[in-house]
């Protein structure tokens, strides 16, 4: 455990896991300063409550001198990209920088398992959580999905699993962390405003694997190439999924069937029918989960109960309601153009889609055969809106308005769906120009179908 008394630790960023990992190092003696642009008044009560806990709290800018030899280590929100001016003077002059949860990894007596991936990260780590819960492990789930890993460390202990969603942003920011069971769900192009190019992307990815031991378990998808090619560097055991193909060693489909294969002995999970998530990519979801659960030390019996239990996750392809035969789906979660591409394609009914939001530069065509081929309209939305409606366009899509608004894209999609329609919020954007996440983004969705 890393001895923090009197150490100066200065978190950047204001957020969730920044007010907490400030806690936990106040907790431990360490003189705290937390820095963030944003105005003091936008984080409420936050700041008091942190400053009576002896936490220096700097908002409105970054002072000049903040960051110098003074400093022991900082501590970044992992949204914040490493050319931000206080990130590169740390690097500059040698101080360390890592995100939340390395600090939080110091603390935790519990083994991890840490879950990143493009997509699926989310709904892999909830069902998880639910089949450890059911095999009586008494799992608890953190990290980028509500909780901060940070708020539960000291809470957590060795005869639990704590079970992590991880970004990349996240890893990136990692020195020793290191998961019992590590999992890399899929990797497809996305955060490239981030990260760069996508060699550095997969590296930022491949952070999760880089201090397991022999005694540890890498689950990775074996039907993606780019995954597999992580598993040449991966020192622990591999358990890997697979969607196409019957595999010596790992969970696979066969016969209509998830089937568990393990030290040569087959067990079987459950029927795909016996599954209540829709879609072909909640199914590589779900193996991915009996994998991660199998390697936990899950029975197969608790595997198969989380499995029909589980409906899925807020924001994830829920459904919403149905009005007037028209049935409405909540997917704000699809944040990048292969994430709508899977809930767009899991319907075999017509679909009027909503999407649109923040910019990242893509032109969107690999979402035009998919516009073909599924989208009977299309209401855009937010700064990507003209791009995507130009990807409609080239797709035959005839029906294409644009909204102000999500309230008002959801009456446009009302009066364009028939009986028999799907009404699909899948942004592939992220939402950051028009809302402060994904989950307002949702929200707000919800609470238009309802209202309407």
């Amino acid at each position: 455990m890393v001895n923090y008394q009197a150490k100066n630790v200065l978190v950047l960023g204001l957020a969730r896991s920044g007010a907490a990992v400030a806690r936990l190092l106040a907790k431990q003696g360490a003189r705290v300063t937390v820095n963030d642009q944003k105005e003091r008044e936008a984080f409420g009560s936050v700041p008091e409550e942190l400053e009576r806990l002896g936490i220096q709290v700097i908002c409105g800018g970054h002072p000049a001198g903040i960051v110098g030899d003074h400093l022991d280590l900082l501590v970044k929100n992992p949204g914040i990209p490493y050319s931000a001016l206080p990130i590169r003077r740390a690097l500059e002059i040698g101080i360390p920088v890592v995100t939340e949860i390395e600090v939080a990894y110091q603390f935790c007596r519990a083994p991890i398992i840490g879950i990143t991936g493009s997509n699926g990260k989310t709904t892999t780590t909830s069902l998880t959580g639910e089949i450890l819960q059911t095999a009586g492990l008494r799992p608890v789930v953190a990290g980028n999905i509500g909780t901060a890993l940070s708020d539960i460390v000291e809470s957590v202990t060795p005869d639990q699993w704590l079970v992590a969603e991880l970004s990349s942003f996240q890893l990136m920011g990692t020195v020793t962390f290191r998961p019992r069971i590590g999992a890399l769900l899929n990797v497809y192009k996305a955060h490239l405003d981030y990260h760069g190019t996508m060699d550095k992307y997969i590296a930022a990815k491949s952070r999760l694997f880089m201090n397991q031991t022999a005694s540890d378990v890498a689950v990775l998808n074996a039907d993606q190439p780019t995954v597999m090619q992580v598993a040449a560097s991966v020192p622990g055991r591999i358990f890997p999924f697979s969607l196409t193909q019957r595999l010596d060693e790992g969970v696979f489909v066969k016969d209509g069937s998830i089937v568990i294969r393990s030290n040569g002995q087959i067990h079987h999970v459950c029927r795909l029918c016996e599954i209540p998530l829709k879609g072909a990519h909640n199914l590589e979801n779900v193996l991915a989960a009996a994998a991660i659960s199998f390697a936990a030390g899950a029975a197969v019996q608790a595997i198969r109960e989380g499995i029909r239990r589980f409906q899925g996750v807020e924001h994830r392809l829920e459904f919403v309601a149905e009005k007037n035969g028209v049935s409405y789906f909540n997917d704000s979660k699809a944040t990048n153009a292969e994430a709508a591409t899977r809930a767009i394609t899991s319907f075999t009914n017509p679909v009027v889609l909503i999407a649109g939001g923040l910019d990242r530069g893509t032109d969107f065509a690999e979402l035009i055969p998919v516009f073909q081929n599924h989208v009977k309209a299309i209401v855009t939305l937010g700064q990507a809106a003209d791009k995507l409606a130009a990807a409609a366009e080239k797709a035959g899509v005839r029906e294409r308005r644009r909204a102000n608004s999500i309230e008002e894209a959801v009456a446009i999609a009302k009066a364009l769906a028939e009986p028999g329609d799907s009404v699909l919020l899948s942004p592939a954007c992220a939402s950051w120009d028009m809302y402060s996440s994904f989950e307002e983004r949702g929200r707000i969705f919800k609470a238009a179908v309802h209202t309407m």
